[in-house]
């Protein structure tokens, strides 16, 4: 796994270098990588025999989605993504079709319209995976993100399994600071395997 910045930077601190680290990746090795991320992914039985799938919309260089989102929509396979309610800062998965039914929301980011179907209540969720964004992760599952805590105020009542998705280089080898509210996901899907965090 690769070296983090150490136990002593603060979120912050990390948002900041990860993000930077993130940049200077050359396209095409980010292609690569995220390439080899979606076919351990897709080995990966947990998730291969998942009924519903929750995930993230990537932006920029972010470890992409769409080739994937794509993928499971041409299989018959179901997925939901995020909507974003600023007001209340909440955040709610969408049942889609297509990529082409979101619209650019908050920060840019795609999103389903309102009149996409919401699963609001847990019994809807029994069952699914949610796919975790974030800028780095270490080896029990803890993330650093963008700040917003979204992710971490819905995955705190989510009964599903969490699989973050992560470059080698969004690993890291310290401990991360870990705040009360924090969710770990339970794996880590990387290039070369998906990593079990549970019980670390």
């Amino acid at each position: 796994m690769a070296s983090s910045y150490g136990t002593d930077a603060d979120k912050s601190s990390l948002r900041s270098n990860y993000l930077a680290v993130r940049r200077n990746i050359p396209e095409r090795t980010r292609f690569e990588s995220d390439s080899s991320i979606e076919s351990a992914l897709m080995a990966f039985p947990l998730f291969a025999c998942a009924p519903l799938v929750l995930t993230y919309v990537s932006l920029g260089a972010e470890v992409g989605t769409h080739a994937l989102i794509d993928r499971l929509l041409a299989a018959g396979r179901r997925v939901a993504v995020p909507r974003v309610d600023l007001a209340s800062k909440d955040m709610t998965f969408h049942e889609i079709g297509s990529l082409d039914e979101l619209s650019p929301g908050v920060m840019g980011i795609l999103e389903p319209g309102e009149d996409a179907p919401a699963l609001v209540e847990p019994a809807q969720l029994v069952g699914s995976v949610c796919l975790v964004p974030g800028l780095v992760f270490d080896g029990a599952g803890h993330r650093v993100g963008y700040g917003g805590g979204y992710y971490d105020r819905f995955l705190a009542f989510y009964p599903g399994d969490k699989i973050g998705l992560a470059r080698t280089t969004m690993i890291s080898s310290n401990p991360l600071p870990v705040d009360g509210h924090d969710v770990p996901v339970d794996f880590i899907a990387t290039e070369s395997a998906v990593w079990n965090c549970r019980g670390l």
